[in-house]
């Protein structure tokens, strides 16, 4: 069978970009390392299983040298001080379908006559975090000490999520692409992005983080939004990149979820208490990490200490995580997955013959019967 002559750096390339060590390959493509190094070439069909395998465009095998992956919005993650410079396949193509998502929540909301969202970009750089909290807290509907009025903090995460919406916001929380739960998106890559817009902004959180720190996310990324400005983060223990923009968007995400008075008020007592980040989680609902990384930035606590608590509640959380791993309601994780807002609003003009359904199947990546479920599990009859 004749071989197809492909330049070594892409098969590299290729393969760099997925993720994957070229052991990781060899055991599907035996000769893999020798295609790698120019001393062999694959067949056509060992072509396309390979880039099946590597997530990679056939075509791009044969260009003249590797294509250089952009994402279409800002990116703020970091690895350490430095930038991380190359999306993987996962995060590209999650962007890339929230975006065709909000293109066409766009068109809807134009059709039905609705206002532009007057918060969006309502704030700049050079606002004061705290009002610009207050805002936020204002346009949600977020009264003080409302989270205390939540049994659990994931409760309070779920009641902000829903008021989040309220407001004209999707929000979609996935941990995979699209429905593929073989292809996880990795939280260490990132942790979420923001897609601003005055008619349709959406807010994306990597649903396979730790839920102690998605709160957090939330919150940073209303800041964006408030701000106008699209960009995709991985806040490293719950730090922002150096950039005017993520320390601000921080600033406001913690005095958001933890309002420095109360924190400091609250600290004297907490700190007599045996564990005194999850005596504040409770007060404030949000997670002892997200309680612990306020104390830091209030400079009750030092380095020293957060980073100790960090890591251990961190090893705590895996293993808990681990413990109650299996599956959950289908329908349920739908609702999240692809929004409630979105998904309602697909179903509406699907129903009103707005939308032709095979377009609202591709929109939800849910076909036949399964839409039909998700359509009746939030609320909504199709026929």
């Amino acid at each position: 069978m004749s071989t197809v002559a492909i330049r070594p750096q892409l098969l590299r390339w290729a393969r760099e970009r997925a993720g994957l060590d070229a052991t990781d390959l060899t055991r599907q493509f035996p000769r893999f390392q020798e295609w790698e190094r120019g001393e062999a070439s694959p067949t056509l069909r060992q072509l396309e299983a390979l880039a099946k395998k590597t997530l990679t465009p056939l075509g791009y095998f044969f260009l003249p040298e590797p294509p250089e992956d952009r994402l279409p919005i800002p990116d703020f993650r970091t690895v350490g001080d430095q930038p991380v410079r190359r999306p993987s396949p996962n995060l590209l193509e999650t962007v890339q379908i929230m975006q065709r998502r909000q293109d066409w929540m766009q068109d809807y909301v134009a059709e039905l006559g609705q206002p532009p969202l007057d918060f969006i970009g309502s704030a700049t750089l050079t606002d004061s975090p705290a009002d610009v909290a207050r805002s936020i807290r204002a346009t949600l509907g977020v009264t003080d000490g409302w989270a205390r009025r939540e049994a659990t903090w994931t409760d309070a995460l779920r009641s902000l999520r829903g008021m989040i919406e309220e407001v004209g916001i999707v929000v979609v929380v996935n941990g995979v692409v699209g429905n593929n739960n073989f292809r996880k998106l990795d939280p260490n890559e990132f942790r979420g992005f923001v897609l601003s817009d005055r008619f349709a902004p959406l807010i994306f959180v990597n649903g396979a983080d730790a839920k102690s720190a998605q709160m957090f996310t939330f919150a940073h990324e209303l800041a964006h939004l408030w701000l106008g400005r699209d960009g995709v983060f991985n806040l490293p223990d719950l730090q922002p990149a150096n950039d005017a923009v993520e320390l601000f968007c921080n600033k406001v995400a913690a005095e958001f979820l933890v309002p420095e008075e109360e924190f400091l008020r609250a600290w004297p007592q907490a700190a007599q208490t045996a564990e005194p980040f999850q005596s504040l989680a409770g007060r404030f609902k949000v997670s002892p990490l997200v309680a612990a990384r306020r104390a830091l930035d209030l400079q009750v606590i030092n380095r020293a200490e957060f980073f100790s608590f960090f890591e251990a509640y961190q090893a705590d959380e895996r293993r808990r995580a681990q413990a109650r791993a299996g599956g959950g309601d289908f329908y349920a994780t739908q609702e999240v997955r692809i929004g409630r807002r979105f998904g309602a609003a697909v179903v509406r003009a699907a129903r009103e013959g707005r939308l032709l359904f095979k377009d609202a199947y591709q929109l939800t990546g849910l076909y036949g019967q399964t839409f039909d479920r998700f359509a009746e599990g939030i609320g909504l009859q199709l026929r």
